[in-house]
Protein backbone atom coordinates (compact mmCIF):
# COMPACT_ATOMS: atom_id res chain seq x y z
CA UNK A 1 0.00 0.00 0.00
CA UNK A 2 1.41 3.36 -1.00
CA UNK A 3 2.08 5.88 1.77
CA UNK A 4 1.44 8.72 -0.64
CA UNK A 5 -2.18 9.91 -0.37
CA UNK A 6 -4.10 9.36 -3.62
CA UNK A 7 -7.18 11.38 -2.56
CA UNK A 8 -7.44 15.12 -2.80
CA UNK A 9 -6.33 16.55 0.57
CA UNK A 10 -9.58 18.43 1.25
CA UNK A 11 -11.68 15.32 0.57
CA UNK A 12 -9.31 13.18 2.64
CA UNK A 13 -9.54 15.56 5.58
CA UNK A 14 -13.38 15.48 5.46
CA UNK A 15 -13.40 11.68 5.47
CA UNK A 16 -10.95 11.45 8.38
CA UNK A 17 -12.89 14.09 10.33
CA UNK A 18 -16.26 12.39 9.84
CA UNK A 19 -15.93 8.78 8.59
CA UNK A 20 -19.57 8.05 9.41
CA UNK A 21 -20.62 9.91 6.27
CA UNK A 22 -19.07 7.10 4.24
CA UNK A 23 -20.70 4.38 6.30
CA UNK A 24 -24.13 5.96 5.85
CA UNK A 25 -23.78 6.28 2.08
CA UNK A 26 -25.06 2.99 0.62
CA UNK A 27 -23.67 3.61 -2.88
CA UNK A 28 -20.14 4.35 -1.61
CA UNK A 29 -20.16 1.33 0.69
CA UNK A 30 -21.25 -0.96 -2.16
CA UNK A 31 -18.44 0.41 -4.32
CA UNK A 32 -15.88 -0.17 -1.56
CA UNK A 33 -17.09 -3.72 -0.94
CA UNK A 34 -16.99 -4.48 -4.67
CA UNK A 35 -13.43 -3.10 -4.92
CA UNK A 36 -12.38 -5.23 -1.95
CA UNK A 37 -13.83 -8.36 -3.57
CA UNK A 38 -11.99 -7.66 -6.83
CA UNK A 39 -8.73 -7.22 -4.97
CA UNK A 40 -9.10 -10.63 -3.30
CA UNK A 41 -9.63 -12.46 -6.60
CA UNK A 42 -12.23 -15.02 -7.69
CA UNK A 43 -10.97 -17.86 -5.49
CA UNK A 44 -11.79 -16.16 -2.18
CA UNK A 45 -15.32 -16.22 -0.76
CA UNK A 46 -16.12 -13.12 1.27
CA UNK A 47 -18.72 -14.30 3.77
CA UNK A 48 -19.01 -10.86 5.27
CA UNK A 49 -19.82 -9.39 1.87
CA UNK A 50 -22.49 -12.04 1.29
CA UNK A 51 -23.99 -11.30 4.69
CA UNK A 52 -24.04 -7.58 3.89
CA UNK A 53 -25.84 -8.21 0.60
CA UNK A 54 -28.47 -10.28 2.36
CA UNK A 55 -28.91 -7.62 5.03
CA UNK A 56 -29.27 -4.95 2.35
CA UNK A 57 -31.90 -7.00 0.54
CA UNK A 58 -33.77 -7.52 3.80
CA UNK A 59 -33.59 -3.80 4.58
CA UNK A 60 -34.96 -2.98 1.13
CA UNK A 61 -37.90 -5.33 1.71
CA UNK A 62 -38.59 -3.77 5.11
CA UNK A 63 -38.51 -0.29 3.61
CA UNK A 64 -40.94 -1.35 0.86
CA UNK A 65 -43.27 -2.84 3.47
CA UNK A 66 -43.01 0.32 5.56
CA UNK A 67 -43.95 2.49 2.58
CA UNK A 68 -46.86 0.18 1.71
CA UNK A 69 -48.23 0.34 5.27
CA UNK A 70 -48.01 4.13 5.31
CA UNK A 71 -49.70 4.37 1.90
CA UNK A 72 -52.50 2.03 3.00
CA UNK A 73 -53.03 3.99 6.23
CA UNK A 74 -53.18 7.28 4.32
CA UNK A 75 -55.63 5.84 1.79
CA UNK A 76 -57.83 4.49 4.58
CA UNK A 77 -57.81 7.87 6.35
CA UNK A 78 -58.71 9.66 3.13
CA UNK A 79 -61.55 7.19 2.52
CA UNK A 80 -62.85 7.66 6.06
CA UNK A 81 -62.90 11.43 5.61
CA UNK A 82 -64.84 11.04 2.35
CA UNK A 83 -67.50 8.87 3.95
CA UNK A 84 -67.85 11.22 6.94
CA UNK A 85 -68.29 14.25 4.67
CA UNK A 86 -70.89 12.40 2.59
CA UNK A 87 -72.85 11.38 5.70
CA UNK A 88 -72.86 14.92 7.06
CA UNK A 89 -74.13 16.23 3.74
CA UNK A 90 -76.97 13.71 3.69
CA UNK A 91 -77.95 14.70 7.22
CA UNK A 92 -78.26 18.36 6.20
CA UNK A 93 -81.32 17.73 4.01
CA UNK A 94 -84.69 18.86 5.37
CA UNK A 95 -86.85 17.60 2.47
CA UNK A 96 -86.84 14.28 0.64
CA UNK A 97 -86.47 15.98 -2.75
CA UNK A 98 -83.47 17.91 -1.42
CA UNK A 99 -82.05 14.68 -0.01
CA UNK A 100 -82.21 12.96 -3.40
CA UNK A 101 -80.81 15.99 -5.22
CA UNK A 102 -77.82 16.14 -2.85
CA UNK A 103 -77.32 12.40 -3.31
CA UNK A 104 -76.92 12.73 -7.06
CA UNK A 105 -74.89 15.94 -6.94
CA UNK A 106 -72.72 16.91 -3.96
CA UNK A 107 -72.61 13.46 -2.34
CA UNK A 108 -71.54 11.86 -5.62
CA UNK A 109 -68.86 14.53 -5.98
CA UNK A 110 -67.59 13.96 -2.44
CA UNK A 111 -67.37 10.21 -3.03
CA UNK A 112 -65.79 10.79 -6.47
CA UNK A 113 -68.25 8.63 -8.36
CA UNK A 114 -69.84 9.45 -11.69
CA UNK A 115 -73.37 8.20 -11.05
CA UNK A 116 -75.51 7.65 -7.94
CA UNK A 117 -78.72 5.66 -8.10
CA UNK A 118 -81.25 4.77 -5.40
CA UNK A 119 -83.44 1.77 -6.30
CA UNK A 120 -86.58 1.04 -4.29
CA UNK A 121 -88.74 -2.02 -4.86
CA UNK A 122 -92.50 -1.53 -4.94
CA UNK A 123 -95.52 -3.69 -5.68
CA UNK A 124 -97.22 -0.68 -7.28
CA UNK A 125 -96.55 -0.83 -11.00
CA UNK A 126 -97.73 2.74 -11.74
CA UNK A 127 -95.00 5.23 -10.74
CA UNK A 128 -95.86 8.11 -8.48
CA UNK A 129 -95.96 11.34 -10.57
CA UNK A 130 -94.25 13.20 -7.72
CA UNK A 131 -91.10 11.17 -8.33
CA UNK A 132 -90.56 12.86 -11.70
CA UNK A 133 -89.28 16.06 -10.09
CA UNK A 134 -86.40 14.29 -8.32
CA UNK A 135 -84.74 13.39 -11.61
CA UNK A 136 -83.18 10.04 -12.45
CA UNK A 137 -81.52 9.48 -9.06
CA UNK A 138 -84.48 7.47 -7.77
CA UNK A 139 -85.99 4.53 -9.65
CA UNK A 140 -88.72 2.08 -8.66
CA UNK A 141 -88.45 -1.60 -9.53
CA UNK A 142 -90.58 -4.69 -9.16
CA UNK A 143 -90.13 -6.97 -6.13
CA UNK A 144 -87.13 -9.25 -6.53
CA UNK A 145 -85.28 -6.96 -8.94
CA UNK A 146 -82.53 -6.07 -6.45
CA UNK A 147 -81.75 -9.67 -5.54
CA UNK A 148 -81.61 -10.62 -9.22
CA UNK A 149 -79.37 -7.68 -10.03
CA UNK A 150 -76.93 -8.42 -7.21
CA UNK A 151 -76.73 -12.17 -7.79
CA UNK A 152 -77.13 -12.04 -11.60
CA UNK A 153 -79.72 -14.80 -11.33
CA UNK A 154 -77.45 -17.17 -9.40
CA UNK A 155 -78.39 -18.75 -6.10
CA UNK A 156 -76.06 -17.09 -3.59
CA UNK A 157 -76.10 -15.15 -0.34
CA UNK A 158 -76.84 -11.45 -0.66
CA UNK A 159 -74.00 -9.33 0.68
CA UNK A 160 -74.55 -5.86 2.07
CA UNK A 161 -71.78 -4.47 -0.16
CA UNK A 162 -70.98 -5.76 -3.65
CA UNK A 163 -68.01 -4.37 -5.57
CA UNK A 164 -67.54 -5.46 -9.17
CA UNK A 165 -67.12 -4.62 -12.83
CA UNK A 166 -70.30 -3.39 -14.47
CA UNK A 167 -72.57 -6.10 -15.84
CA UNK A 168 -74.57 -6.08 -19.12
CA UNK A 169 -77.76 -5.64 -17.08
CA UNK A 170 -76.49 -2.27 -15.85
CA UNK A 171 -78.52 -0.38 -18.45
CA UNK A 172 -81.57 -0.90 -16.25
CA UNK A 173 -79.80 1.07 -13.52
CA UNK A 174 -77.75 3.67 -15.37
CA UNK A 175 -79.93 4.28 -18.41
CA UNK A 176 -78.15 6.23 -21.16
CA UNK A 177 -75.01 6.52 -18.99
CA UNK A 178 -74.50 2.74 -18.89
CA UNK A 179 -72.02 2.77 -21.78
CA UNK A 180 -69.61 4.92 -19.75
CA UNK A 181 -69.82 3.10 -16.40
CA UNK A 182 -67.18 0.41 -15.90
CA UNK A 183 -67.31 -0.49 -12.18
CA UNK A 184 -69.87 -0.19 -9.41
CA UNK A 185 -70.52 -0.46 -5.70
CA UNK A 186 -73.95 -1.81 -4.76
CA UNK A 187 -75.16 -1.25 -1.19
CA UNK A 188 -78.10 -3.40 -0.11
CA UNK A 189 -80.49 -1.44 2.14
CA UNK A 190 -82.72 -2.84 4.86
CA UNK A 191 -85.56 -0.33 5.05
CA UNK A 192 -87.28 -1.88 8.04
CA UNK A 193 -89.92 -4.46 8.89
CA UNK A 194 -92.74 -4.74 6.40
CA UNK A 195 -90.86 -2.88 3.65
CA UNK A 196 -89.21 -4.20 0.53
CA UNK A 197 -85.43 -3.75 0.28
CA UNK A 198 -83.62 -0.89 -1.41
CA UNK A 199 -80.26 -0.51 -3.08
CA UNK A 200 -77.84 2.39 -3.36
CA UNK A 201 -75.62 2.09 -6.43
CA UNK A 202 -72.45 4.05 -7.15
CA UNK A 203 -71.08 3.83 -10.68
CA UNK A 204 -67.63 4.88 -11.87
CA UNK A 205 -66.09 5.28 -15.29
CA UNK A 206 -62.81 3.94 -13.89
CA UNK A 207 -62.93 0.11 -14.20
CA UNK A 208 -60.59 -0.22 -11.21
CA UNK A 209 -62.36 2.12 -8.79
CA UNK A 210 -64.45 -0.73 -7.40
CA UNK A 211 -63.26 -4.33 -7.36
CA UNK A 212 -63.99 -7.44 -5.31
CA UNK A 213 -60.51 -7.34 -3.72
CA UNK A 214 -61.17 -4.04 -1.94
CA UNK A 215 -62.27 -3.65 1.67
CA UNK A 216 -65.93 -2.87 2.34
CA UNK A 217 -65.98 -1.63 5.95
CA UNK A 218 -66.41 2.05 5.08
CA UNK A 219 -69.09 1.36 2.48
CA UNK A 220 -70.91 -0.91 4.95
CA UNK A 221 -70.93 2.01 7.40
CA UNK A 222 -72.32 4.30 4.70
CA UNK A 223 -75.02 1.72 3.91
CA UNK A 224 -75.97 1.53 7.60
CA UNK A 225 -76.31 5.30 7.89
CA UNK A 226 -78.18 5.60 4.59
CA UNK A 227 -80.75 2.91 5.34
CA UNK A 228 -81.50 4.46 8.74
CA UNK A 229 -81.96 7.84 7.05
CA UNK A 230 -84.28 6.28 4.48
CA UNK A 231 -86.40 4.71 7.22
CA UNK A 232 -86.93 8.19 8.63
CA UNK A 233 -88.05 9.53 5.26
CA UNK A 234 -90.32 6.56 4.55
CA UNK A 235 -92.03 6.83 7.91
Amino acid sequence: MSSTPLIEPSVREKIIADPNTLLEDADIMRALVAANERSMGNNVVDLRGIAMERLEARLDRLEDTHRSVIAAAYENLAGTNQIHRAVLKLMDSTKFEEFLHDLGAEVAEILRVDVMRLVLESEISTPDPSLAKVGDVLSVAAPGFIADYLTQGRSQHLRQVTLRQVQPEAATIYGDKAEYIRSEACLLLDLGAGRLPGMLVMGAEDPHQFSAQQGTDLLAFLAGVFERTMRRWLS
